[in-house]
Parts: structure tokens; C-alpha cells; sequence
């Protein structure tokens, strides 16, 4: 059976006309002789609009009954998608997380894929259904249902193309594609033709939000492409691929995070085992660092900088503060008004300068580095949330992205 597995975002079915386009393209697909497989996500900004509802009722929402109250959400949009199907006189079926066969970790709020059931699945597909699942939600020990975190629509969707052994993933979404930087921030950013895997796996790691790093790793472990296309046109969009399938450039795009904050564990004692049990306590509080850094103080101490989330840096403070005690640290200092921008590509290790290029352009804008990483095809800087924008206009000019053409070799 040749599969096809479509991923719709929330703006794409935001209104009942855009439902009925969408119901449109996936017959449209259907009649080239696959059988289509559609991931859907909530309506516009139903999750963000259930969240606050929640919030409105108690502040700290239980995990649980907030997991259960968010798939909604998805609920109304795969219903309403399978109606629209139906009344142009397709077959279609609407499925759950549950129903799919979506199988994650006990994790409430940002659980994983451990497995997909797909007998029922490939039974629908067999009665040349259309079938229509609920994103970003699974369920664990049987019953208890779970979300996958921010654009988990994206992780279910290559999930479903992995168990199904689809020859590609389709992510539509309100963008024309891959961009070199937010054309929101750098109005003459390029759509990229091909990104490679690895760099993609950066940039939404770094800040982009046109996909989800899982959905990423999951399609470069399969060895599928991902076609990332907009809902609204026939634009030809970006294709997420193997990086030796492309010409290699130095720099693929830049991005930025405004989303984050810095903590420092000061004075800390410079003896072995002090960093492990300062991460062994973030990660028993589920708290993700992005960066940690360790720098020598006067004698035998240093300080101890984490970068994390802004969602994370409350619990994260609170953590070190009541570690400092037994470490004999002489204090945690905080601050959340800091952004990361990075540089991507599959050129760095290889090309000579470019670091430095990056550096001379943020301070000719006179922007501090506060902190720096780098891996062998990202470099990312930590810097002043309010000059981020100015950081990103910067960077892009020095590297002419504006022009930048990739093509398939």
C-alpha cells in the first residue's frame, strides 16, 4: 500500500472554509492512487484559549486532567475535517491518539512516542478510507491520555510515516516553506529549495518554529523526506533531506530564541561531581538546559551559568538556591531577559571564519555576547533580548543569505 502522511496546523483548519480547502487537497491526493493518512491540530488558537480557561480555574493545573482537557482541542478539528470529507462523498474515518494506536511515555505534558499499533490503521486504509488523526496526543498504560508538547502534530505525523512506511511526510502549515531567518524579523529572508536533516534539527532546536525537532530526528532515522508546504497555495516548499543528497554551504540560515534566561550558581567548589549533581537535580524537576557553562573564579571556586526556557527558569532558581546550602555556593543570581542566535550550517566545521565574521557583525552593531556554543554546524550566541532582532538582521546580511540558492546534487 503506498501511504501517504499529511500534517494540517491549526491556522490550516482555523475556520470551517479552510476546512472545506483542506478536505479538497487531501481528496486531490487521494485520487493519484495513495491512500492518505491526515494529521490535524487544533482549531486557530483553541489549545492557547483551553490553557488560560484552565488557568482561570486554578493556576497550577493538574497535569493529568490538563492533558485530558487540551486533545480536545484536536478533537473538534479531526470531527469537523472527517465531516467535510464525507460530504463531498469520500470515505473517511476520524481517529484519536487512542484509537490510532499511538502508544507514549507516562510523560503528561511532553510525553514520547514509544510505539505505534497500526493494525487498525492499515485496516481503515484497506476500505479506501481517508483517515483522519488527532495530533500531538497518545496514551500510555492503556487509558491514561498524554500530549506531546509544543508541535507535537509534527512528531505524530512522522511517527504515523515511520509505522506506516511512507515514502514521504507532508507538513503544511501558514509559511511558504524553510526560510533562511523569520522573514517576520528579515524581510528579505530566502525560502530554502533542500535543508538538510542535521541543520533542521538546529534550527528547531535554536528557535525555528516551522518544525518540530522529534518530527526531525524521527524522518532522518527512517530515512523519509519531509516535505514542508503551505496550506493555502501550490508552492513548491522545502524538502527536509539527507545531507549528502545536497551541495554543501557554510551557512543555511539564521535563527533566534527571545525565549530564554540565564541562572548562576556563584562561588561553587571546584571539586569533581559538583556539575552532575547540579543537572541530576534540574532533570528530577523535568527542567531542560540548553547551556551550561563553567567559569573559573578566584581561588578554588568557580560559577556555574545554565541558560533554560523562560518556562523553566522560576523552578530552575529555585533548585539552585536550595542546593547552595550543601554545596557552599555563596548565591544563585537570575536573568530572564536574555535571546540566543544561531547560525546554521552544514559548512561551519569546514569553512574557515566564520565565527568571527558573526562576531564582527554583532559588535558593529555594538551587541554584547554574553555567552557562546558552538557544535560542528551551529554556533549560537547569548545576548540582550531587546537587540535581538537587530542581532538577526546583522548576521543575515554578513552572510548574504538573502541570496542563497541550495540545490540537490
Amino acid at each position: 500500500m503506498n501511504v501517504l502522511v499529511q500534517k494540517y496546523g491549526g491556522t490550516s483548519v482555523g475556520t470551517p472554509e479552510r476546512i472545506l480547502r483542506v478536505a479538497d487537497r487531501i481528496l486531490a491526493a487521494r485520487r493519484t492512487g495513495v491512500a492518505v493518512v491526515s494529521v490535524v491540530s487544533a482549531m486557530g488558537h483553541t489549545t492557547d484559549e483551553l490553557m488560560e480557561m484552565a488557568r482561570k480555574v486554578t493556576p497550577n493545573p493538574p497535569r493529568r486532567e490538563l492533558a485530558m482537557l487540551l486533545t480536545t482541542g484536536e478533537q473538534i478539528s479531526i470531527s469537523l475535517l472527517c465531516m467535510a470529507i464525507q460530504a463531498k462523498g469520500a470515505r473517511a474515518v476520524a481517529l484519536t491518539g487512542l484509537q490510532s494506536g499511538i502508544i507514549t511515555d507516562t510523560n503528561y505534558a511532553d510525553a514520547r512516542i514509544k510505539r505505534v499499533r497500526t493494525q487498525r490503521l492499515r485496516q481503515h486504509l484497506a476500505k479506501g478510507e481517508v483517515v483522519i488523526v488527532a495530533g500531538y496526543q497518545g496514551v500510555s498504560n492503556g487509558t491514561e491520555i498524554t500530549t506531546l508538547g509544543r508541535g507535537g502534530s509534527d512528531t505524530t505525523a512522522a511517527a504515523l510515516a515511520a509505522a506506516l512506511g511512507a515514502r514521504t511526510c507532508e507538513i503544511y502549515t501558514d509559511v511558504e516553506g524553510v526560510y533562511t531567518a523569520d522573514p517576520r524579523q528579515v524581510p528579505n529572508a530566502a525560502r530554502l529549495d533542500y535543508i538538510a536533516y542535521e541543520e533542521m534539527l538546529e534550527l528547531a532546536g535554536s528557535g525555528a518554529q516551522v518544525m518540530h525537532p522529534r518530527a526531525v530526528e524521527i524522518a532522518m532515522r527512517f530515512g523519509f523526506p519531509l516535505l514542508v508546504k503551505p496550506s493555502y497555495s501550490d508552492g513548491a516548499g522545502t524538502v527536509i533531506t539527507e545531507g549528502s543528497k545536497l551541495e554543501s554551504v557554510a551557512i543555511t540560515g539564521v535563527t533566534t530564541d527571545k525565549d530564554i534566561g540565564k541562572i548562576a550558581i556563584q562561588k561553587v567548589p571546584d571539586r569533581p561531581g559538583i556539575a552532575a549533581k547540579i543537572l541530576s537535580a534540574l532533570a528530577r524537576e523535568r527542567i531542560h538546559v540548553r547551556l551550561i557553562i563553567q567559569s573559573v573564579n578566584e581561588g578554588n571556586v568557580n560559577d556555574v551559568t545554565i541558560v533554560v526556557k523562560r518556562e523553566f527558569i522560576e523552578r530552575a532558581s529555585a533548585v539552585l538556591e536550595r542546593m547552595c546550602r550543601s554545596l557552599k555556593a555563596s548565591g544563585v543570581v537570575c536573568d530572564p531577559n536574555m535571546a540566543e542566535i544561531s547560525i546554521v550550517g552544514s559548512g561551519i566545521a569546514s569553512t574557515s571564519g566564520v565565527a568571527a565574521r558573526m562576531f564582527k557583525a554583532l559588535a558593529r552593531k555594538n551587541i554584547n555576547i554574553d555567552l557562546i556554543s558552538t557544535s560542528t554546524i551551529r554556533i549560537a550566541c547569548v545576548i540582550d533580548r531587546r537587540r535581538v532582532d537587530d542581532a538577526v538582521r546583522a548576521v543575515h546580511d554578513e552572510f548574504k543569505l538573502g541570496r542563497l540558492k541550495r540545490r540537490a546534487v
